[in-house]
């Protein structure tokens, strides 16, 4: 009966296993997930190079675009993205514009009024094209025009760059201050409802609330050096794309991904936050 018993144990065994046979894909799933893992991100020839980045755990476009001090779209064009919300972690991407795109002036920043957006590198000096000269009224400051150079791309900053005429965002009181490990720009108080400021004339680059711990964000692309960034808004006034003048109202203080009514205001100089305090005027 033990002999029995054994024989039926062992024929009984392979009907147990059939499962793990191939039905309908399943069987091969672990394979599959075996070539995902040793399958290295891409962009990996691109490691370590300067003007790339390698993306870590919770980045997204809008996020790196913000430590970088780009827009999350350029960076998405830059680097072919059919789909930005899908990065993985350990891909690298390009940060800084391509090569043909540094023959031009990539950032066109907002100028007060009187002054002319620098001309490209190897455009013609003022005078050079009657056709330029009498299609634009001359209301350009006299360093606005520079002598070509061909021979090299613009500078990641230009000059003046760093000569914008800032305003404070809120009227509110300055309820924390800027630090360098624990906050990366000013927290200014105040009601639900009141106004938020455009800090500086630009471009707004990102309006929405993808990016965790901002709540309602609008970020502010000013030149090739600075950005800033409004946060914890209750609305939002204005549109990705559109321009702003400094003092222009763009949104509605709140409480959006925070514990209390404030608005976040930073400042970051290629990327790195700065300290707002040290731009805006006295008051």
């Amino acid at each position: 009966m033990a002999v029995l018993a054994a024989l039926v144990a062992g024929c009984a065994s392979p009907t147990h296993r059939a499962p793990v046979e191939d039905r309908g894909g399943r069987g091969t799933a672990p394979v599959a997930a075996a070539d995902a893992a040793v399958k290295p991100p891409p962009g990996q020839e691109n490691l370590g190079k300067p003007g790339y980045y390698a993306v870590k755990p919770g980045d997204t476009l809008i996020r790196i675009g913000l430590e970088n001090g780009q827009n999350w779209r350029d960076i998405a064009r830059w680097n072919n993205l059919e789909n930005p919300d899908r990065i993985e972690v350990g891909q690298v991407v390009r940060v800084v514009p391509p090569a043909a795109e540094t023959s031009a002036v990539v950032v066109r920043p907002v100028l007060p009024p009187g002054r002319t957006e620098a001309r490209p590198v190897g455009a013609p000096a003022s005078g050079a094209s009657t056709a330029a000269s009498s299609a634009t009224p001359s209301t350009s400051a006299p360093s606005a025009v520079a002598t070509p150079a061909p021979s090299s791309p613009p500078p990641a900053a230009r000059d003046g760059d760093d000569d914008l005429n800032w305003t404070w965002p809120a009227s509110g009181h300055v309820a924390a201050g800027f630090d360098e490990l624990r906050s990366k720009g000013l927290a200014i108080t105040g009601k639900a409802g009141d106004p938020v400021f455009a800090a500086a004339d630009g471009r707004v680059v990102y309006a929405g609330s993808g990016l965790r711990g901002y709540g309602n964000l609008i970020i502010v692309k000013h030149n090739a050096t600075f950005l800033s960034a409004y946060a914890h808004n209750q609305t939002l006034l204005v549109k990705e794309d559109q321009v702003v003048r400094r003092g222009q109202k763009i949104a509605e203080m709140g409480s959006s991904d925070a514990d209390r009514v404030q608005l976040h205001f930073e400042i970051r100089r290629q990327g790195k936050p700065v300290d707002p305090a040290k731009l805006l005027p006295s008051r």
